[in-house]
């Protein structure tokens, strides 16, 4: 399931990018709060959002020195 995610995310453009890692950020920033507050039934989706910020960066960064 990795690879397929990873090759959806490899044919975004540049500000779709953005506009995903922006999102995602946000989603982790409720996420986080509201764990805080009340714990969540599923503590495992904290993890995978803040996987796929670190994909979207790596991403975001291989394009921008043309790698890959």
């Amino acid at each position: 399931m990795k690879t397929k995610v990873w090759q959806e995310i490899k044919n975004l453009t540049e500000a779709e990018l953005q506009l995903k890692l922006r999102e995602n950020e946000e989603k982790l920033f409720r996420l986080k709060f509201k764990h805080a507050t009340t714990p969540t039934k599923n503590g495992l989706e904290i993890r995978g959002i803040r996987r796929m910020i670190a994909r979207l960066k790596t991403l975001m960064k291989e394009q921008q020195n043309g790698t890959k």
